[in-house]
């Protein structure tokens, strides 16, 4: 016989319905996969029906499970609208603030004036979520996001505070090391080349490349080595900004590399100006229903005064 439905184990018949696996569904709930197996299993006993078929593949709803996704419908996101809205109206200056930014960001730029903050509201304890992609402010995954984008999502409020500059760059031990005519050979504002490198006549023709590996194919610096680099030279590859500055550094060769970064490795010359095309906007974002809650807006307009006046951004 059915007995009392707890709420919270259908919190997770719909994590797994909505992640479309129990491993995602434990990951995005952070617990672990017996957990959420077992309230399921729990959720079961409570309608006395089976929800899911146990399939070689995965979990697959059953008719009962279909029916009980549809009757249930909206029920996660009035739920998590209602925290937002009571979460709005948290006047005190404390209480925890989740904050997600991208390694390079958090270690290049944002790291001291977080602690500046910190200072001033001891109360305020920030949760740092290091991640390189846009965690779903909505669900709550984060409170602010500072995240650097041309195009950030429409569903979410805050405003520009400047934009991360990429520059090409080469280590001056390994530039010396290969008997080329460095930066003063090279005007940093020297127009960067059309034709291939190789048939560009330009100091650096015969420089070693460090590249970009797939998850960072998709930036512009990654298609201009593609479009003016032979294969031959691009002797490293790698899939994050702040190895491919720690590789330049290293003196594998030349790279494209975020202003910021390779300003805090010394040794470095600059050989190119930053082009435009390669500029990344950088932003602080949050959720409307997040805004007015008063360590929010602390932290975001602590935020906005402090980058918009930082140098290793560009600004105007």
């Amino acid at each position: 016989m059915p007995t009392a439905l707890h709420w919270s184990d259908l919190q997770f018949f719909l994590a797994v319905c909505a992640q479309g696996s129990v491993g995602a569904a434990a990951q995005a709930l952070g617990v672990n996969h017996s957990t959420v197996l077992r309230r399921i299993a729990s959720l079961e006993r409570s309608l006395a029906v089976r929800l899911f078929d146990r399939l070689p593949s995965g979990y697959v709803l059953t008719v009962r499970g279909q029916e009980l996704v549809a009757q249930t419908a909206g029920v996660a996101e009035q739920l998590e609208a209602a925290q937002r809205r009571v979460a709005g109206g948290d006047l005190q200056l404390s209480g925890t603030i989740r904050l997600t930014a991208p390694d390079t960001l958090l270690r290049a730029v944002l790291l001291p004036h977080l602690a500046r903050f910190r200072a001033l509201h001891p109360q305020v304890v920030l949760e740092l979520v290091i991640n390189n992609r846009f965690l779903n402010l909505t669900r709550r995954e984060a409170d602010v996001a500072v995240r650097g984008s041309n195009r950030p999502p429409e569903n979410l409020v805050g405003r520009r505070v400047g934009k991360v500059q990429t520059a090409l760059y080469a280590a001056t031990a390994y530039l010396d090391s290969i008997g080329r005519a460095r930066a003063d050979a090279a005007p940093a504002d020297a127009d960067l080349p059309e034709a291939s490198v190789h048939d560009a006549n330009l100091p650096d023709a015969d420089l070693h490349w460090i590249g970009h590996a797939e998850p960072l194919a998709h930036l512009g610096s990654a298609q201009w080595i593609a479009r003016h680099v032979a294969p031959e030279r691009v002797v490293l590859r790698v899939d994050s900004l702040i190895t491919l500055a720690d590789a330049v550094a290293a003196g594998f060769g030349a790279g494209w590399l975020l202003c910021p970064l390779a300003a805090a490795r010394p040794g470095l010359e600059r050989l190119r100006a930053p082009p435009p095309e390669f500029d990344t906007q950088v932003w602080i974002l949050t959720h409307p229903d997040l805004k007015r809650v008063a360590r929010i807006r602390a932290l975001t307009d602590f935020l906005h005064e402090a980058l918009t006046t930082d140098p290793q951004l560009a600004h105007g």
